[in-house]
């Protein structure tokens, strides 16, 4: 459970490390947006497939 939270930790982190960084360098509207998209469906796909893996299905996916 432990390393479930530290995953969790490591996925909010890099996404907003991400943001951060797309807000901090001057990217054009457009491209800034969908960075900042593509990071938050990655991350969230990544969580979606820890908790299922942590409800005993499995994804077929090994994240750990």
């Amino acid at each position: 459970m432990i390393s479930l939270l530290v995953t969790l930790l490591v996925v909010c982190l890099v996404i907003g490390l991400i943001w951060y960084v797309v807000d901090a360098i001057p990217v054009p509207d457009p491209l800034n947006r969908i960075a900042k998209i593509v990071s938050v469906v990655i991350g969230c796909l990544i969580i979606i497939m820890l908790l299922l893996d942590v409800a005993g299905y499995n994804t077929g996916v090994r994240l750990r």
